[in-house]
């Protein structure tokens, strides 16, 4: 029987799914040095959200996350998911900055390149494709499945034509959402075998609990390399496990090179890791077959959740669900994968919220819509987009063709922030914002004057002497957790002391009546750096500004005693990983601003205000 191969993807994909991406390189590396001896095709290791997570929440340098586990791991492949011409990102970078990146990647330690494209557009693969080729890596080209009247197995035979002339090694196909059925997987593998005649590699998640029948049919119709993850890191919103998805191939004769006796160690060890990060475990823990349906992947979902939490829209869970599949189709149904994902997720969620379609719409969904992130996989509803931009026509061309160099020009900027090397420069490149605030922590860290993230973690033995006063921590109130973090104190109110808390994301304003007092000896203790909210009034006039949903301001366009006109760009808001421009709603002059960059946002908040002309 044939020799089928295993990437183990419990390192990557499978924290994705289940942990939040939020797993720090410490932990990863004892489990990366054993599955280096299992037996493995190869290790993914790298991709997809972990390099925002890293920089972003644990604050850690990708780029030595990756030197340190090809340290950990020099006998197996390491692969890395790549979306194309946005790297790892939410937009389309110039090609300059795609072939530095795919170079830096290679000398860092990947040896596999998966690359994608959310709209299978090839054009958007072509310049990854090409420079990973010239470094000698390995290339798995990529077709995102999706279900739509347009994503039949023609379409996906017709998108493998396009990569193996760009000179892949290996067609994979991504099943993003756990949507693809055993039926399709045999039909589609059988025939790319037969017409591609390249090595099909096939990545399934568990979310809808059909993805060990999927990987059974297409191993049977041909595929030579499926996914899986460690066991005690796998199903739900993940993988098949590992130890599975061996016993039975091996019990059907095929030749499978995989040390389960090293993977149950791992599955051991993993165990105990899972239980460390207990609190970003918030999957479900049954199979959606509703999936089915909405195609909405698990972080997506996740998102959705925290969202309407902090807009205190939880009962809107089902219509935003059944407004995912309304937007989708109007948008040509983009496959619900980075970025489109989101675009497409966040764009539904302003819908529901606002409670007028496309009344406030995304950069993101804008650009989309005008053909800068590629050609969709069926034509936008004329009516939707000329509500979205009006008599624009969209472009023809490949988007990147649009883009001017950046990399010197970023490079540049990213020096004066504290970058240190070409790693530095791309970070900064892909997450001008985030690298810069890692930046300027790594330095304070190094000069013994920052704390790592989430030291609450640490447990340290409790002194007698000292009581400790918690600034984050999780309450249950019949039944339903909630995460709370104080995040500043403000002025007392008669006699009441004024506080100003995070409750699941969502900013409150608490005030306290104190009846009994300790005191506390460990004064060393600061609060966190949020921006206390205090003197942010509520939006309330029409020329109060705000934003739709919670986020992190990007960027400032206008300053105090400018002159705006209705429908200039105000300032921009980072909310689910995607760009808000805040446009004004009237003429007028802008005579308040409360807000700088960084800072966090509420919907209730008054941010800037005009006075109308």
């Amino acid at each position: 029987m044939r020799k089928i191969e295993f990437t183990d993807v419990s390192l990557r994909d499978g924290q994705q799914s289940l942990l939040a991406t939020r797993v720090r390189t410490d932990d990863l590396i004892p489990a990366a040095e054993k599955l280096d001896k299992a037996g493995f095709w190869s290790l993914e290791v790298w991709g997809g959200a972990t390099f925002d997570v890293c920089l972003r929440f644990l604050k850690e340098d990708p780029w030595k996350r990756l030197r340190d586990i090809r340290a950990a791991a020099p006998n197996t492949k390491l692969e890395m998911l790549l979306r194309g011409q946005n790297i790892v990102g939410y937009r389309h970078y110039p090609d300059d900055v795609v072939e530095m990146f795919v170079r830096k990647a290679a000398e860092n330690g990947i040896d596999v390149f998966r690359i994608f494209d959310a709209l299978n557009d090839v054009r958007n693969m072509e310049v990854a494709i090409s420079v990973a080729k010239e470094e000698n890596k390995i290339v798995k080209g990529v077709l995102s499945y999706a279900i739509s009247p347009v994503h039949t197995v023609d379409y996906y035979i017709n998108i493998a034509k396009q990569l193996r002339d760009l000179g892949v090694d290996i067609i994979s196909i991504k099943d993003q959402a756990g949507i693809l059925s055993p039926k399709i997987a045999y039909e589609l593998v059988k025939r790319l075998k037969e017409e591609i005649k390249l090595p099909v590699h096939i990545h399934a998640q568990t979310t809808a609990g059909m993805a060990e029948m999927t990987l059974l049919k297409a191993v049977e119709a041909g595929a030579d390399i499926i996914d899986t993850d460690v066991s005690t890191w796998s199903w739900l919103t993940a993988h098949p496990a590992n130890e599975t998805m061996v016993y039975v191939l091996k019990e059907f004769g095929y030749e499978i090179n995989i040390d389960l006796d090293i993977v149950l160690e791992v599955a051991e060890y993993l165990k105990e890791v899972r239980k460390k990060y207990a609190k970003y475990d918030t999957a479900d823990k049954w199979p959606d077959s509703q999936v089915l349906i909405h195609q909405i992947p698990g972080g997506m979902m996740s998102n959705f959740i925290n969202q309407l939490k902090e807009n205190n829209a939880l009962d809107k869970l089902d219509e935003v669900k059944k407004e995912v599949a309304r937007v989708r189709e109007d948008l040509g149904y983009p496959p619900l994968v980075t970025p489109t994902s989101q675009i497409v997720g966040t764009q539904a969620l302003l819908n529901v919220l606002q409670g007028e379609r496309y009344k406030v719409v995304t950069k993101e969904t804008k650009d989309y819509v005008k053909g800068l992130y590629g050609r969709p996989p069926a034509p936008i509803k004329p009516e939707i987009m000329k509500k979205i931009i009006g008599d624009e026509q969209p472009i023809q061309v490949r988007p990147a063709d649009l883009l001017e160099p950046e990399y010197d020009k970023k490079c540049e900027e990213a020096r004066k922030y504290g970058a240190r090397n070409d790693e530095d420069c791309l970070s900064y490149c892909l997450f001008p914002q985030v690298a810069k605030e890692f930046f300027e922590w790594r330095e304070a860290y190094e000069k013994g004057e920052a704390l790592p993230p989430e030291v609450e973690e640490i447990q340290p033995e409790k002194s007698p002497c000292i009581e400790k006063a918690p600034i984050e921590f999780n309450i249950t109130l019949h039944g339903e957790q909630y995460h709370i973090r104080i995040a500043g104190t403000g002025s007392p109110i008669e006699g009441r002391k004024s506080y100003f808390i995070r409750v699941d994301g969502r900013l409150e304003e608490v005030l306290v009546q104190p009846i009994k007092e300790i005191e506390v000896s460990n004064t060393s203790v600061s609060l966190p750096s949020e921006a206390v909210l205090a003197g942010r009034p509520k939006a309330v006039g029409i020329g109060d500004i705000s934003s739709p949903m919670p986020g992190k301001v990007v960027s400032i366009k206008v300053s105090v005693g400018d002159k705006v006109k209705k429908g200039d760009i105000l300032f921009t808001v980072e909310a689910m990983k995607m760009e808000n421009e805040i446009h004004s709603p009237i003429d007028g002059t802008v005579t308040e601003i409360f807000i700088k960059e960084g800072d966090q946002i509420d919907p209730e908040e008054c941010l800037m205000r005009i006075t109308p002309d």
